[in-house]
């Protein structure tokens, strides 16, 4: 009898990969690579001039850390830091909320009546696309007739209407706070998944000896979600460094520049007269340089030390064993 020929079937998964393949490589690949290119260019303005690096392949850089004809920080700068403080500012309470969230959630003395109905409220915030988030508090905030003003007014807290978003620091304060309700409910949701991994015999055997919900909470469950906590803080950074919806909408940087971010500068820059489409890259560049170096450094200050202790010692005691097997 006749074997049957055996059917190759691996090259039809590289044949359906060809799409994935040819999406990323011209709408994600390419404008990396060229992004990272021009920002050692001349590539400027409406019209740009043939491609050409500069002199001083640095020229773009120093820009954006030069200060302004009036004495006062760049704009690149300003940005900078009014991004790290409203990324700061929002992501503590977050943080916070969702971690008293998952423990309430996943204790087992506390039977929460109806919990995948609070699960589902408190989520809802997050299938909220942002730039309707931006809009709907715009519309809130707005003057001088909003649904606010006219709450204030009707309980004699104020006489006239207070125009919110002409002043900066209750921008700010609504941008952080806009922040904090949309992802809290995504990282109550994380934590839950993470502390129910977590081995109950663990929490059993720390009853047994005495222990109690804070003990637990702080000995157990924050040890055994590190690698979740780490996700949920390395993800953050990275959307809190590149946020631009809700600023650019809500205010479109202002009023100032008090919510004007590094990615509403970028934008600025490039989409903007007088079109500095070089500038843009470089900062384009440094901010990516700044969440690689804050995401390296998370994961360092996050590392289980004990493991990597007994990884080193594993390390030394498999040098020191070559070195006796070379001098035998």
């Amino acid at each position: 009898m006749k074997q049957k020929k055996l059917v190759n079937y691996s090259k039809y998964g590289y044949i359906f990969a060809i799409p994935f393949i040819l999406a990323f490589a011209i709408f994600t690949l390419y404008p990396v690579c060229y992004t990272l290119l021009i920002g050692f260019t001349n590539h400027e303005g409406a019209v740009p001039p043939k491609l050409a690096f500069l002199k001083d392949p640095l020229e773009n850089f120093k820009y954006l850390f030069q200060k302004r004809p009036s004495g006062q920080m760049s704009y690149f700068l300003l940005g900078l830091i009014t991004t790290a403080r409203i990324w700061v500012i929002n992501f503590i309470p977050q943080l916070g909320l969702a971690l008293l969230l998952s423990a309430w959630f996943t204790d087992n003395r506390v039977k929460v009546k109806g919990q995948g109905f609070y699960k589902v409220v408190f989520y809802l915030p997050n299938m909220i696309t942002a730039a309707t988030c931006a809009i709907l508090f715009r519309a809130l905030f707005s003057y001088p007739i909003g649904p606010v003003n006219d709450i204030l007014k009707t309980l004699h807290l104020v006489k006239e209407p207070f125009f919110f978003l002409n002043k900066k620091t209750p921008t700010r304060a609504i941008v952080e706070f806009i922040q904090c309700w949309q992802w809290y409910g995504s990282t109550m949701i994380t934590l839950i998944a993470a502390v129910i991994g977590i081995n109950p015999e663990i929490f059993e055997a720390a009853e047994i000896d005495g222990a109690n919900r804070i003990q637990k909470f702080w000995k157990i469950t924050i040890p055994c979600i590190r690698p979740v906590m780490l996700f949920t803080l390395v993800t953050s950074l990275i959307g809190g460094l590149s946020m631009f919806d809700i600023p650019m909408l809500l205010a479109q940087g202002g009023p100032d520049n008090a919510t004007q971010t590094v990615a509403i500068y970028i934008y600025n820059q490039s989409f903007r007269k007088p079109y500095k489409y070089n500038r843009s890259a470089a900062a384009s560049i440094i901010l990516f340089i700044i969440i690689v170096t804050c995401s390296a450094i998370l994961f360092y200050l996050m590392r289980d030390k004990e493991a990597a202790k007994l990884e080193k010692m594993k390390k030394a005691e498999m040098k020191r064993n070559r070195l006796q097997a070379r001098g035998a």
